[in-house]
């Protein structure tokens, strides 16, 4: 064998020895509450079941409640299944997000589901919203009606965070899908901690604060099970090298031809406001954002959409991948 051939052999032997000690990062993995994380205010309002697979998060007169990841990630894949509080719940804000604000107080990074409450009778509506080195002058808000009722059972919520793409999932189909390339230093690149909270945002989470928290309906309970924390731990215990890549390779990172379709789909039946759309605030939009003259004509330029198309069905529930704003106008 000529020493070119060798020298060949032996690169192609560690390209794949490279692959093979890889680390996996199992995104189907779930963790007791105590393994992952720990309480982070209202320790009186948080409530864990008998095995720790479950916690409860209460609203009450007193407080809100909410916990955080025990540890910091650089990267990750964040899920759990979560269920809010029923009947009259405005002004009840349920966050599942990540988040650096404690640590890099001028150029925080965050990623976020919000669920705002509504009076009787009024849907939920779910808010994703992503700020990168310190943009909160520069919201990426978007809202939508969820196709189901998440009171009656519960949904899972997850966010992938990779080196080069953040994906926002309800129940395995993705809803928003934002890449590095071209949202630029606004993509979210420092250690964050995960976050799950319940509080009382009656200032604006339903129509501009017109309706306020009624304490009378509480307290206002949301459940959080099966926790996922499939990340690339920051700091003292850090994960090993590679995780990062084996991360950007797991299932919820690709985005396929069928993915990309499910959801196109969820967002023209679902999606009621989109920062792409609002040229009061934004007049120059976004470079992120894919302006399509047809999907445009459905939003006002406040960015909501119009109110002939917001009288949608609930209860059609998103297609599976492979199957069958000023918060105050929002």
């Amino acid at each position: 064998m000529s020493r070119l051939a060798s020298a060949l052999l032996a690169l192609a032997t560690a390209a794949a020895l490279a692959v093979a000690v890889r680390p996996a990062v199992d995104v189907t993995a779930t963790v007791a509450f105590g393994e992952g994380y720990a309480p982070l205010f209202g320790f009186d309002n948080i409530l864990r079941s008998a095995d720790d697979r479950t916690v409860s998060l209460l609203l009450d007169r007193s407080t809100g409640s909410g916990f955080i990841s025990s540890a910091m990630y650089e990267h990750g894949f964040f899920s759990a299944s979560i269920k809010l509080p029923s009947d009259y719940t405005a002004g009840v804000v349920v966050a599942f997000y990540t988040s650096n604000g404690d640590v890099f107080e001028k150029t925080h990074d965050e990623l976020d589901f919000e669920f705002l409450g509504n009076i009787r009778g009024k849907p939920w509506r779910m808010q994703t919203n992503v700020y990168g080195n310190g943009s909160v002058s520069r919201g990426r808000e978007e809202r939508y009606v969820l196709p189901f009722d998440p009171t009656t059972e519960f949904h899972r919520y997850s966010i992938l965070w990779a080196r080069d793409a953040v994906v926002f999932y309800v129940d395995d189909v993705p809803v928003r899908d934002l890449r590095r390339a071209r949202a630029g230093r606004d993509f979210p690149a420092k250690p964050m901690s995960l976050y799950a909270t319940v509080w009382d945002a009656s200032n604006w989470a339903t129509s501009g604060g017109r309706y306020r928290v009624n304490y009378q309906y509480g307290p206002f309970v949301a459940s959080f099970t099966d926790l996922a924390l499939a990340g690339c731990r920051a700091g003292a215990g850090a994960s090993p090298e590679g995780c990062a890549d084996a991360l950007a390779a797991s299932d919820p990172a690709v985005m396929t031809l069928a993915k990309q379709q499910a959801m196109r789909q969820f967002r023209e039946r679902n999606m009621v406001y989109s920062y792409c759309y609002d040229t009061r605030r934004y007049p120059v939009p976004f470079p992120e954002c894919d302006v399509v003259e047809s999907e445009r004509r459905r939003f006002k330029d406040s960015g909501h959409l119009r109110l002939a198309l917001r009288r949608r069905r609930v209860g059609r529930r998103p297609a599976r991948p492979g199957g069958g704003a000023n918060k105050a106008d929002m």
